[in-house]
């Protein structure tokens, strides 16, 4: 489904090991930024090739880190990582990260996906808006004008504003008096920008142990979008079908926001019989997300293929909490690519009315 080999995403993982088991806190945070450097590279790191055979220049990434560069691309491995890594004692915990990095895309991998235009699925020209990020309301670093602003530089025609609700307090949730506020904020942006850019209201609430929301139904129809999202028990192991269950057949809820929960190399997510909550989003018109935060990459392609087999809705969001992330919303769209997705079936694609239409039809059911 994808190209055999995402050195970038190799490298950078070998780079995060390396990391891991340093006794320096110094060494492990330049390890960290250079891991983070090659990752978020927009090329193959096979492409900075000279032909002297050294590496132009990356910014972050010293010698230390350029010797596993060098090392990957002649043999595949890294002999200064699996010496660090065999001599710590830290090894099984590395071998429990790497569990965790299972269908995560470097930005070099997402630009070629993007890149391919025979691939069969959704393309950028087809996406219409965001439908997940945060403001200033509540962990986000930005106000509602710059994302506006922000958006139509991607070319949007709209999105939403879903800060966090106010049952998840480590994220600064919003009140309720500052969600009133956050509206009448958003209504006169709407007309401000009418006809340029329509903002929605939204939130990502929290899905509790039960599988019910930390809103009530009366608060949560004061908002356009509902997203409901994981944010506790991410790393038992135990089933928890049953919770996901619950939360996708509320009334009310439009979108299953990152539906696992994972992040990359330090939690697994939630444990679930997918393709049994997928059959009941898609029996109950709910959207499963493919989120594009690349520490998330949540549903990722196999899953998200999954998905399209049991015919759910899908919204391809970016999550971002900067103006800069809006971007992340390119490595949802890569993931819906890979799994074949067309963009009939992926909500950001629709017209706002028709959009519209499909977030009022959750309080029908």
């Amino acid at each position: 489904m994808r190209s055999a080999l995402d050195t970038n995403a190799k490298v950078g993982a070998l780079l995060r090991d390396l990391a891991a088991v340093q006794t320096s806190q110094q060494s492990k945070w330049g390890y960290k930024r250079a891991a983070a450097a090659i990752l978020d590279l927009d090329e193959p790191l096979e492409s900075l090739l000279q032909s002297d055979g050294s590496l132009r220049k990356i910014p972050h990434v010293g010698p230390s880190s350029l010797r596993v560069v060098h090392e990957v691309l002649q043999t595949g491995r890294s002999e200064t990582v699996d010496r660090a890594v065999g001599g710590s004692t830290k090894a099984g915990e590395v071998a429990r990260s790497r569990e965790l990095r299972d269908n995560f895309l470097s930005s070099a991998q997402v630009a070629e996906v993007l890149r391919f235009e025979k691939r069969r699925g959704v393309q950028l020209k087809h996406y219409r808006g965001d439908l997940q990020m945060h403001s200033e309301y509540s962990d986000g670093r930005v106000s509602l004008e710059q994302i506006v602003e922000g958006c139509l530089a991607r070319g949007y025609a709209y999105c939403a504003v879903t800060d966090h609700s106010y049952g998840l307090p480590i994220a600064h949730g919003v009140s309720m008096s500052n969600l009133e506020k956050q509206h009448a904020e958003i209504d006169a942006l709407n007309r401000r920008y009418q006809a340029r850019f329509h903002m929605l209201k939204g939130i990502e609430a929290n899905i509790l142990a039960d599988g019910t929301l930390d809103m009530t139904a009366a608060e949560l129809r004061t908002v356009d979008v509902v997203l409901a999202a994981p944010h506790s028990k991410l790393r038992v192991v135990h089933d928890q079908t049953a919770r996901m269950l619950a939360a996708v057949s509320l009334p009310g809820v439009n979108i299953l926001a990152h539906p696992r929960g994972r992040k990359f190399g330090t939690r697994p997510g939630i444990s679930a019989d997918w393709d049994q909550v997928f059959e009941r989003a898609a029996t109950l018109g709910v959207a499963v997300e493919i989120d594009g935060d690349p520490s998330r990459q949540d549903l990722d392609f196999e899953l998200a293929q999954r998905a399209l087999q049991a015919g759910c809705l899908f919204a391809l969001d970016s999550d971002a909490h900067s103006i800069e992330e809006l971007r992340y919303a390119d490595t949802a769209m890569a993931h819906a690519r890979l799994a074949g997705i067309p963009p009939a079936r992926i909500v950001n694609c629709w017209a706002l009315n028709k959009l519209r239409d499909w977030l009022g039809e959750a309080w029908r059911r």
